[in-house]
């Protein structure tokens, strides 16, 4: 795969308490979303947040690689429904980190056995650049899988 980049603007105003800004895609423009410190540590109130986003980000990157995994194997999926929750959290003298990242995997793959899907599952994480890039920051990852 060639070198991909991908960018987003992030405008501000106020201050931290009670500021508000929106993130939007810019690469694509496929999004403008509203965030606050509010959305980041308490009631999203309909606003998105870093964490969301990430958490996005890595749901998404396992399932796409998790597809690519099994279709290689010769079991391409019918359909996989992932989840994805970041834990943001106060570590001792370095301040609010990312902690955790849990992906939770629903797959419907017909014909495939327990063996090549724990295969696919172990495959498709060990490939996707954010949970190698959260490991690497100090953060659990783990990864729920079931099939159908």
């Amino acid at each position: 795969m060639p070198r991909t980049e991908r960018t987003a603007e992030i405008e501000w105003e106020g201050n931290l308490a009670r500021g508000h800004g929106e993130l939007s895609a810019g690469s694509s423009g496929a999004f403008r979303l509203p965030f606050t410190l509010a959305s980041r540590i308490g009631n999203p109130e309909g606003k998105t947040s870093p964490e969301e986003l990430l958490a996005a980000a890595h749901g998404g990157c396992f399932t796409t690689s998790l597809a690519g995994e099994l279709t290689g194997l010769g079991h391409p999926p019918e359909r996989l429904e992932v989840s994805c929750r970041i834990a943001l959290d106060e570590v001792a003298a370095n301040g609010h980190q990312i902690v955790g990242s849990e992906v939770t995997v629903r797959a419907t793959v017909p014909g495939i056995d327990e063996a090549t899907f724990s295969e696919a599952v172990r495959l498709a994480d060990e490939g996707c650049p954010f949970a190698s890039m959260l490991r690497r920051s100090g953060a659990e990852v783990t990864v729920d899988a079931s099939f159908t």
